[in-house]
């Protein structure tokens, strides 16, 4: 089974939570803090697999997730670190988050890495927050949590050379016939649904693969005949071959069949209609000489018209006139010459910028802040008297605080009245009882400094009474 897109869910690790621990030996009456700090939470790693070709394995596991790093203990010692989650996939493989759209990675080398989910770093132990003023620290971090959210995997396959046209117009027989590729040949439409890969020789010591494209029919790029996933698989190659059935057997008119084809990839992606592409005129055994001749001249005109959307610069030179071929798949007339034509424009055609680099590329919103970032960017109220903190430095301080601890619950409250959170939230106007969220941790707000003008107000007044 060819499987060439999935969404699984991705969990990184955790880290492991900090320890409060004091020292407690024989001859040592006032020992101080010694808590280990938390291993850190393994991540999520892609690995190109060039022995892959499927993505397969992901059919059956929607659910990945790595494992936690150890607590740390007593005596300073620290928890283990977790291992990495490994995971294979085939070379030519993109992750992005499936919910925003955002790349993440682009693997087209054997053995090439990226991280797509971030493990947690380890919280600290008592130990770390000791000072000259505050010797004995009664509380710890909580690990920090790993990176979670559906990941969206999609092969796009890596050839140099892309089959296109209508269902039926001899792409399977084409490949079959150059190369050693055995794909499914019948004489009905959609006769192949999966890519057919084939590596061709020249003759010269010259080869490329070439790869037979599912056929594509009008409104593919709205995903009208599973258009989307054939389409895919296009945007990676070098050089297109469009074969055309001049014998006009499936009752279509072949000028009007190039036309369509051309405005579905422009309409998909602007790149593919600057693509270089060679016409190739099949089935030419059907037709009678002098009319071939005439098909041959109209899509000469037609191939030397510029492509409907706009070329970039870096794309001008490969945009050249589409050299026109008549061949026969089925008695292989006209192969060789289309062979060569092939291999030739390859050594003319510089590969296409990518959009992706080929080494592993991480995007910055993926990396953890730094340990002590305590940044927050807006305060807002979504109603029913919430009123939420977002900013990625504090809501990671918050979730690695540990709220059953009164002495980090101090901490918590005195960071976010340095950080300028409370009084921002007085500037709003918030009354005590109101909800505060800061990432998924919610609180009732207390303005103590408030209260505490209030009980100074109060005994005024009674004194003035008196």
């Amino acid at each position: 089974m060819f499987v060439d897109e999935v969404i699984v869910a991705v969990k990184a690790g955790s880290g492991g939570n900090g320890s409060v621990s004091f020292r407690r030996e024989k001859y040592v009456p006032n020992g101080g803090p010694n808590g280990g700090d938390g291993g850190r939470g393994g991540d999520i790693i892609l690995e190109a697999d060039s022995n892959l070709s499927t993505l397969l394995d992901f059919r059956y596991q929607h659910i990945f997730e790595a494992k936690t790093g150890e607590h740390g203990t007593g005596r300073d010692m620290h928890g283990k670190d977790a291992a990495d989650l490994v995971l294979k996939v085939p070379v030519g493989t993109t992750a992005s988050d499936s919910d925003t759209g955002r790349v993440i990675a682009d693997l087209t080398l054997h053995g090439q890495r990226a991280i797509v989910a971030k493990g947690g770093c380890g919280g600290r132990g008592n130990a770390r927050f000791a000072s000259s003023t505050h010797q004995t620290p009664k509380f710890a971090e909580n690990g920090e949590p790993g990176e979670q959210f559906n990941l969206k995997v999609e092969l796009k396959l890596l050839a140099d050379v892309g089959i296109i046209g209508f269902p039926n117009v001899g792409k399977s027989t084409l490949i079959a016939s150059v190369s050693a590729a055995r794909p499914k040949i019948a004489n009905y439409p959609f006769t192949t649904l999966i890519p057919n890969l084939g590596v061709v020789g020249v003759g010269d010591g010259r080869s490329f693969v070439m790869a037979d494209i599912p056929g594509l029919i009008e409104g593919a790029s709205e995903g009208v005949g599973l258009g989307h996933q054939f389409l895919r698989h296009i945007e990676r190659t070098r050089l297109l071959v469009h074969v055309i059935d001049v014998a006009e057997t499936s009752g279509r008119d072949p000028i009007e069949d190039y036309k369509v084809i051309n405005r579905e990839l422009a309409a998909y992606n602007d790149r593919l209609s600057a693509l270089p592409q060679l016409v190739a005129l099949n089935k030419a055994d059907l037709v009678e000489p002098e009319q071939l001749a005439e098909l041959k001249q109209a899509f000469q005109q037609l191939a030397s018209e510029r492509s409907p959307v706009e070329i970039p610069e870096w794309q001008t030179d490969a945009a050249a006139p589409r050299d026109v071929f008549v061949i026969s798949a089925a008695t292989h007339e006209g192969l060789q010459d289309l062979v060569f034509a092939c291999a030739d424009r390859l050594q003319e055609i510089e590969k296409i910028a990518d959009e992706i680099d080929d080494t592993v590329r991480i995007t910055v919103d993926t990396v953890n802040p730094k340990r002590r970032d305590r940044r927050w960017s807006a305060v807002y109220d979504p109603g029913e008297n919430v009123y939420e903190v977002v900013g990625p430095g504090i809501e990671r301080f918050v979730a690695m605080t540990n709220l059953d601890n009164d002495a980090a619950v101090t901490r918590l409250q005195r960071t976010l009245d340095r950080a300028g959170v409370v009084r921002k939230l007085r500037q709003l106007g918030v009354k005590d009882g109101a909800t505060v969220r800061i990432g998924t941790v919610e609180f009732d707000f207390v303005d103590e400094d408030r209260q505490e003008s209030a009980k100074e107000d109060e005994e005024d007044e009674e004194v003035d009474e008196e």
